[in-house]
């Protein structure tokens, strides 16, 4: 028996479904016959994406925890920090910067806070509200763990493109950020 691809990520027997032109199943399911399936090459461009980012963010994650005794995701909290007015966000607006849940962060500030890198404090503005405050102690850490971090992005990322691949890597995800930011805004650092 041989195998084919009929769509990108599912492979069946030659003796199954025949694939149309399209690169969909022969008799797919309703609605996949108006499905604009990926290329060969989009596909590969798309799996190349998926896996270089999660092998990215593991590496930046494993060299801030192996040298600074940082999580990338506490990395972020102390960056947003220390770029927001007065050093401290509300938790919940922390939480929707990162598009974590809020029990999430909660539990990371939480640990934070033990170690002595961020302080929760009533909100300024109402006093209802908590707010995350960057420490001295979390900004002489972030200060420690920035270049560590800024070399990784280089070392794998930067470093790896020409200027005008890495400006169209720029594009393409301004495009996307422009695309889906709706949902939630607070995420856009850029």
């Amino acid at each position: 028996m041989t195998e084919q691809r009929t769509r990108p990520g599912a492979v069946t027997s030659g003796s199954q479904a025949e694939a149309t032109p399209d690169g969909a199943p022969d008799g797919a399911a309703d609605g996949a016959a108006d499905t604009h399936w990926l290329d060969e090459r989009q596909q590969r461009c798309w799996r190349a994406f998926l896996v270089g980012t999660t092998l990215l963010m593991d590496r930046l994650d494993r060299d801030l925890r192996d040298q600074h005794r940082l999580s990338l995701p506490e990395y972020e909290i102390l960056v947003r920090l220390s770029e927001a007015e007065g050093n401290r966000m509300r938790m919940a607006t922390l939480a929707d910067s990162l598009s974590h849940s809020r029990s999430r962060v909660t539990h990371t500030v939480s640990r934070m806070e033990q170690a002595g890198l961020v302080a929760r404090d009533a909100c300024l503005s109402d006093g209802r509200g908590v707010e995350a405050v960057l420490t001295s102690q979390g900004r002489r850490a972030l200060e420690a763990a920035a270049p560590t971090h800024v070399s990784g992005v280089r070392q794998f990322l930067v470093d790896l493109a020409d200027d005008d691949d890495f400006e169209a890597v720029g594009r393409v995800f301004d495009a996307v950020t422009d695309r889906l930011i709706e949902a939630n805004p607070a995420l856009d650092i850029r």
